[in-house]
């Protein structure tokens, strides 16, 4: 089987202000981001032939191209729903780039996820539960947080997890935060006393273990190895990818901690020639804090069941055994369903992050619950 690794690289990224309440449009965020990623890499508008999207964006990729001036696509695509779509949307363009049907393509999401529609509301959207929703909705599960809670609790019957370890998570991301000026959080410490005496959601889930609902966009520019070396950026090159989909995401069918990233680490390490201990930094989906400690365990971090001892330690900070969103992630930097977390890894593997981890060459990133994942190198 073919694959994709070193077969492309991202070479520019761009972003808009992270904020509660942007006052903007969609489109208008998404061609700001588009334009500085453009711009980033080296290139002009005319140069760029490719775009893909989340399905759950507002603005269609041929908004986007006709506000640039963009006069036509040669490919486009897009993925979803949410969560889980950022790095398979980096799938999609590596291998357009690399079977020749773009040459530049760009990556790219737009959300008023604060000021506008927001994910945690509650509302249920699809009609007596049809579809997926049928085994949820109806009772009364209508929202991420609801089932994370119940797989967070679960980790913690299984394995002595406790509130503790995931305030370890929340502190950390915080900490990372307040070192990047971008972060909604900035400045912002909190302590684990804050943590133990904040809100509670969705029992055993607190505020801070929750993602910041968030204004913005993002985008980045993919294009093919061959073409990476001439352009403005040190290249970001792909160096494996990979999707996993197994029927318990969502609790439905399998265990009740089955996740993307057990399914297809193997794949994703054995492709690049890698393993865990290779890498030098990671941006993990972190939708809800419980997650970080099961993907560190999915991934091979450290051994099943010892996640929480292993946040605790503190060894998930910057300069420490294997630093994960040093952004500050979706919990305290913003929450655009894994765009930010590709974006920081890039940065690290520049030497361009506020939080620089010394000598990063290889960084993982994800998306969602483990349903799709990328090792990036410098």
């Amino acid at each position: 089987m073919e694959s994709l690794k070193d077969q492309a690289a991202i070479v520019g990224i761009g972003e808009t202000v992270y904020t509660r309440e942007s006052g903007r449009s969609e489109l208008s965020m998404a061609v700001e981001a588009t334009k500085k990623a453009i711009a980033d890499a080296g290139l002009e508008l005319n140069d760029i032939d490719g775009m893909v999207r989340f399905t759950a964006d507002s603005t269609p990729q041929s908004e986007l191209a006709a506000c640039l001036g963009i006069p036509y696509l040669r490919y486009y695509g897009e993925l979803g729903p949410l969560g889980g779509a950022a790095c398979g949307l980096v799938i999609q363009a590596a291998m357009a780039v690399s079977h020749g049907l773009a040459k530049n393509v760009v990556v790219y999401r737009s959300v008023n996820g604060r000021s506008g529609a927001r994910y945690g509301s509650g509302v249920v959207t699809t009609r007596r539960g049809e579809g997926g929703s049928a085994f949820t909705e109806p009772y009364g599960l209508l929202v991420p947080g609801q089932s994370s809670a119940m797989r967070a609790r679960r980790h913690m019957h299984e394995f002595g997890t406790t509130e503790r370890h995931f305030g370890a998570v929340a502190m950390a991301f915080r900490k990372h935060a307040c070192l990047n000026p971008r972060a909604i959080m900035y400045g912002r410490p909190i302590t684990m006393e804050d943590y133990l005496d904040s809100k509670v959601f969705f029992d055993p889930l607190r505020i801070f273990d929750c993602a910041l609902e968030a204004d913005g966009a993002n985008a980045f520019i993919v294009t093919s190895a061959d073409n990476a070396p001439n352009l403005k950026q040190q290249p970001v090159y792909i160096m494996s990818a990979a999707q996993a989909m197994p029927g318990a995401i969502g609790g439905r069918g399998g265990s009740w901690d089955d996740s993307g990233a057990s399914c297809l680490a193997p794949e994703l390490f054995g492709t690049a020639g890698v393993t865990p201990k290779d890498i030098d930094v990671v941006g993990f989906y972190d939708h809800f804090s419980p997650v970080i400690i099961t993907k560190l365990e999915d991934y091979g971090f450290c051994p099943r069941g010892e996640g929480g001892p292993f946040v605790a330690e503190g060894r998930i900070e910057v300069g420490s055994e294997i630093p994960v969103n040093t952004s500050g992630g979706h919990l305290s930097e913003a929450y655009l369903q894994g765009m930010n977390q590709i974006i920081e890894v890039i940065r690290q593997l520049r030497g361009e992050s506020p939080a620089q981890v010394e000598n990063a060459e290889l960084g993982l990133v994800d998306s969602g619950d483990g349903a799709g994942a990328l090792i990036l190198r410098r």
